[in-house]
């Protein structure tokens, strides 16, 4: 399979930046359907960080694999932050890692609303420093597009608030984006 070459230069930092770090990865896909566990094991040598990655494309999977209540999907729906939260945690806490990347969202074409769009994706991190969630909103190149950028963009906050070294650093910070 070939992965994006950005897609691959960032899981090879990524992998580096883990490695020193002596934690693993773990990842959660939805909207992306496996591509950022496939940019990071595209390197070579990431077996030692990656640990493992779920797909769970459907809501069942959410749930049977790394535990989102179903409850939680039918309230707030499986695009939404509380959800990519919970696949972050569930992902961790299944898993040997030391951090865990979840993505959500609605790549296209079609499954858009007014209220939740395509383009419209959570990217949440679990960590040494708690839970980091974001919300993109994605421009609607098409699916292909979103999906790359999708992966791209939650490799880069992974690597922002993932390790160690950003949790000790956010100790001194005042910041209530963890939780």
């Amino acid at each position: 399979m070939n992965v994006d070459p950005e897609l691959s230069t960032i899981a090879a930092y990524i992998l580096d930046l883990f490695r020193k770090e002596g934690m693993m990865i773990a990842t959660c896909e939805s909207c992306t359907g496996g591509l950022i566990a496939a940019a990071l094991t595209s390197v070579a040598g990431s077996s030692d960080v990656f640990d493992r990655g779920f797909v769970t494309y459907s809501n069942e999977a959410k749930s049977d694999l790394v535990g989102v209540d179903p409850k939680l999907i039918e309230e707030k729906g499986a695009v939404s932050s509380e959800v990519a939260i919970a696949m972050a945690a569930g992902t961790l806490d299944r898993s040997k890692a030391g951090a865990a990347v979840s993505v959500t969202g609605i790549a296209g074409p079609g499954g858009g609303t007014p209220e939740k769009p395509v383009g419209m994706v959570f990217v949440s991190v679990a960590g040494p420093g708690g839970i980091f969630v974001e919300e993109l909103q994605l421009e609607d190149k098409g699916r292909d597009s979103i999906r790359n950028e999708t992966a791209r963009q939650a490799l880069e906050i992974l690597a922002a608030f993932g390790t160690r070294s950003f949790a000790e650093g956010a100790e001194d910070e005042d910041d209530d984006t963890f939780e």
